[in-house]
């Protein structure tokens, strides 16, 4: 193994407090890094019987020795907590890697039968053995297990399965330390701004929690979100670490290479824990909607913002799974379905529209709209929280990305052929598998008469598509097509796969097909203002008035489709009749 794998591990630290604490540190272990690198270094190029023993010796050793001098000062106190954390991940990670080494070699001399069940219990050893260290590090590594637990299509169910708890036992800060991090922060203590901070969160997640408090000045009853104030130790260190595991995995394990998913948080991690750019983001995202008022979207006023604490007016709401809430508030299942693909798909195909790229149940809210108030038939408002991870869509990937679905709504495999290689560069050899990336369905079902994307999603095909990526050997291919594609793209597929799985969350009775032709008229207008911005000079000048009403009677043409569609649905579900299912 090269020695480049572990140069990670021989960087200075990065953290703030590390660099506050440099000088001391170097005054009080003058030799502790250079020693603890050269004997690591040493190891490294013994044989490869005896090097996982000793990377775990040191990990675990290295730990050990300085836990003994942790009451000399803060310093060694930060150090020890370092290796420790250090020593968690790269332990694990030897350990699992070779756990699947010896594993997969039995492969050639086991019963398929055999083998597969020796393989699901490796998959659940390392699971469990990864989450024990995630749990015990906290900090990023929790939002890391809630992301890898949604990655059904990419990791063996043990894996996903096993993650599943991080997804709502989030870590909670003590009152104390967010009190140290206002002072920190502001200069000025909680009660200077409140005069009233309920020490109770009302909501935890993994890099943040919300308390309810009373704005001093004004009386107004605000939302507080707070930054956990560990997460400014240690998240530097934790991405290095992050980046050297996917690093390693993919030296061992070069067909199955996740480098990405580092890389991406290395990006949207820092823009993330930065409150000042989320309550920018809030702004702009209000700013946007304010303008459609056929769209029920609440976005909380934001007060004001500091890197780690935003204050927002407090609106409250159910959570859109709820479906007790909205079944005894008289709220349409269906109606809330087709608000949401309004409003994200806005978000997707609207000009210089911000895109939220975290829309999963904790961030959104539904709440009973007073009656009398606002317009329209709908009762319900749409509440999004959590503007921490944005990103802006170019305008040329905007409308390659609507003709692309335009074909998919189609069938048309040549367009999609063609508008798949315009988005992400796709050639043909990916393209199948692309295309169910982008649209969660089995490609069956996409070409060929299958019955098109509008077709319920069954279990069946669920489970076609998992079996597949397993046994047909495409899984390696997803994971090297994923690295390939443009890094908006894939927040955008994983905003599609969130809305998604909201849509099926809620049970509607008009299934699926509602959402597509939603999205379809998206696109559709989409591709309607392209023409409109290649048409040059007067729209008087002959050639240009017939253009204009060419591309008028295209889009029209469409949107009557679209709407005679739509009405047959409604029709459908005022009658009591299922789920539309094309055969």
């Amino acid at each position: 193994m090269s020695l480049r794998t572990f140069t990670p591990l021989f960087r200075p630290w990065t953290c703030r407090t590390c660099i506050q604490r440099s000088t001391t540190a170097k005054t009080s272990f003058p030799n502790w890094k250079a020693t603890y690198a050269t004997q690591t270094i040493r190891n490294a190029v013994k044989p490869k019987k005896k090097r996982r023993r000793v990377l775990l010796a040191t990990a675990g050793g290295g730990t050990a020795v300085l836990a003994g001098v942790v009451a000399v000062s803060d310093d060694a106190k930060h150090i020890a907590r370092a290796a420790q954390r250090t020593g968690r991940v790269v332990s694990t990670l030897f350990v699992c890697i070779n756990d699947y080494r010896v594993t997969l070699k039995l492969s050639t001399t086991t019963p398929p039968d055999d083998y597969t069940a020796l393989l699901s219990s490796c998959h659940k050893r390392c699971a469990l053995r990864t989450l024990s260290a995630m749990q015990a590090n906290g900090s990023i590594f929790i939002k890391l297990g809630q992301h890898l637990s949604s990655l059904n299509y990419l990791l063996p169910p043990e894996w996903c399965d096993t993650f599943i708890p991080l997804q709502d036992k989030c870590p909670v800060s003590p009152l104390a330390s967010i009190e140290e991090m206002c002072l920190k922060d502001t200069g000025q203590p909680l009660s200077h701004f409140f005069t009233e901070f309920e020490e109770v969160p009302i909501g935890a997640a993994s890099l943040a929690q919300v308390h309810r408090a009373v704005v001093r000045e004004t009386g107004e009853h605000v939302a507080v979100k707070v930054q956990h104030p560990s997460l400014d130790e240690w998240a530097p260190l934790d991405l290095k670490l992050t980046h050297f595991t996917f690093a390693t995995l993919k030296r061992f394990f070069p067909e199955y290479d996740l480098t990405w998913l580092s890389e991406e948080m290395e990006i949207s991690l820092p823009q993330e824990l930065n409150f000042e750019r989320e309550g920018q983001n809030a702004i702009r995202a209000r700013e946007y909607f304010a303008h459609i008022e056929e769209l029920p979207v609440i976005i909380p006023r934001v007060l004001w913002a500091k890197r780690r604490i935003l204050v927002m007016e407090f609106v409250s709401g159910h959570r859109p799974d709820d479906l007790n809430f909205l079944d005894g508030e008289g709220i349409d299942r269906d109606e809330v379905s087709a608000a949401l693909a309004r409003i994200f798909n806005e978000m997707i195909f609207g000009r210089e529209a911000p895109l939220h790229c975290d829309p999963h149940g904790g961030n959104i809210a539904i709440r009973k709209k007073k009656p009398g108030y606002g317009q329209g038939k709908r009762n319900f408002d749409v509440i999004l929280y959590d503007h921490g991870l944005y990103r802006d869509i170019p305008l040329s990937l905007r409308r390659s990305y609507a003709k692309l679905w335009l074909a998919v709504l189609e069938e048309d495999e040549g367009l999609m052929r063609k508008y798949a290689h315009e988005v992400s560069g796709i050639d043909d050899k990916y393209f199948p598998l692309f295309a169910s990336a982008i649209t969660g369905r089995d490609y069956t079902v996409l070409a060929n008469g299958g019955g098109g994307v509008a077709k319920a999603r069954t279990s069946e095909e669920r489970e076609s598509i998992g079996s597949s990526l397993v046994d047909d050997g495409l899984l390696s291919q997803l994971v090297q097509l994923l690295g390939k594609v443009p890094r908006v793209l894939l927040l955008i597929l994983k905003t599609n796969d969130l809305t998604r799985s909201l849509d099926e969350n809620l049970h509607t009775r008009q299934g699926s097909a509602r959402t597509f032709l939603i999205l379809a008229r998206y696109a559709s207008r989409t591709v309607y203002e392209e023409q409109m911005d290649f048409i040059k000079g007067s729209i008087l000048w002959p050639p240009n008035a017939f253009s204009v009403l060419r591309a008028w009677l295209g889009y029209k043409r469409l949107e009557l489709k679209l709407s005679s569609y739509e009405l047959y649905l409604d029709v459908r579900r005022l009658l009591g009749f299922g789920p539309l299912v094309v055969v």
